[in-house]
């Protein structure tokens, strides 16, 4: 039996020139499920994205999945992608196994935490302050080029995740510490600032997009305090779920955020397509 992609609607093209295509997955011309692929709003056009990747009940378990996902592979090749990635929710463990038996590897994780009512306090000697401009220009700098290099580390082209990386900025902190629905907090322990914290709240959650405790300060639980701010942010403005991302191979973070109850969500992964 032959495993083909056949597709269902013309080459869509945004705006921005991103791609995006649906395709009806069949075996000997029958219909057993569907695929959508497109290019990355975030990474661009050189990077393809898998989504909503179906297989009817009665044709699981037989193939057709992997089939599916490497015709879609040499469709994004034919689109001139280097690249292509996959968002695996954390309760569909077959397709993270199948994501990995077709060389996928892990790029990051999609965490979150339900919330309480009541905020948790925060260990003695540590507060929470706004950040100020002075230190809000200096941080912009260096995020960028922090957060950069964690793409690159995962196999961005350089010039593409420092693109992303301003982008990001841009789109997320459009009138910088102005930003509305954002908090920008320095964690200073006993006078000493120790750490930052960057929190949006979006429409039905609160997001952590950076945190980070200052070098001379690591290994003394300021990341945890960090994450408690959050909470406490995050509560008063009425949300009750809290989510972040954190890179894959980044060991401490991930234990962190799971001795504070914090679940996976989904699982992005990635493939070169050589």
């Amino acid at each position: 039996m032959t495993t083909t992609l056949r597709p269902t609607e013309p080459l869509q093209r945004a705006a921005d020139g991103r791609r995006s295509r649906r395709y009806q997955v069949c075996v000997n011309s029958r219909p057993v499920g569907g695929i959508r692929l497109d290019t990355s709003p975030s990474l661009g056009d050189s990077v393809a994205r898998i989504l909503d990747l179906r297989i009817e009940e009665p044709d699981r378990r037989r193939g057709r999945g992997t089939v599916a996902a490497l015709a879609a592979e040499e469709v994004a090749r034919g689109w001139g992608c280097r690249q292509i990635q996959a968002s695996v929710p954390a309760d569909a463990p077959a397709a993270l196994r199948l994501a990995e038996t077709l060389g996928y590897v892990p790029r990051n994780r999609i965490m979150a935490k339900p919330l309480g009512d009541t905020p948790p306090a925060l260990p003695a000697g540590s507060r929470a302050r706004p950040m100020t401009e002075t230190e809000f220009e200096a941080w912009y700098a260096r995020q960028s080029q922090e957060y950069a290099r964690d793409w690159i580390e995962r196999g961005v082209p350089e010039a593409e995740a420092h693109a992303k990386a301003r982008r990001d900025q841009e789109q997320l902190l459009p009138r910088g510490l102005a930003t509305p629905d954002t908090t920008l907090d320095v964690l200073e322990h006993e006078g000493t600032r120790v750490g930052i914290l960057w929190l949006a709240l979006r429409e039905d959650d609160a997001f952590v997009y950076d945190v980070e405790t200052e070098a001379a300060h690591r290994g003394r639980g300021h990341g945890r305090t960090l994450m408690l701010v959050a909470e406490i942010r995050a509560i008063a403005a009425g949300r009750r779920v809290l989510g972040l991302n954190v890179f894959a191979g980044n060991t401490p973070a991930e234990r962190l955020y799971e001795s504070l109850g914090y679940g996976t969500r989904d699982h992005v992964l990635y493939k070169p397509l050589l």
